[in-house]
């Protein structure tokens, strides 16, 4: 059995000016507020849902990113309203959201 349900990972990459990134796109203040909600839901440590900072993930022009695992789900996002319906969806209900899949 995994140490956590679930492992997700932000790109965070912040490439040279000019090329495209996840860190453009506020892809640190999402990562940390993920981590927040997570906590605030209870469902932060082991056996639960671990959210984690990552590097280069390299699907910067599909940015920015975030991957579940073990499902293997990669999403794009917007905004918190995306982030919450990540969480709310597939992290407590186990449901992917289709609209953000990538």
């Amino acid at each position: 059995m995994s140490y956590f349900k679930h492992h997700v990972f932000f790109c965070l990459n912040q490439r040279e000016p000019g090329e495209n990134c996840c860190a453009n796109h506020n892809s640190a203040e999402m990562q940390a507020y993920a981590k927040e909600r997570m906590k605030a839901l209870g469902l932060h440590g082991q056996g639960k849902i671990r959210i984690n900072k990552a590097g280069c993930l390299d699907r910067c022009d599909q940015g920015p990113v975030l991957v579940v695992y073990p499902d293997n789900v990669w999403y794009t996002y917007v905004d918190r309203h995306d982030i919450d319906e990540i969480i709310d969806s597939h992290l407590v209900k186990g449901v992917p959201v289709e609209r953000l899949k990538i």
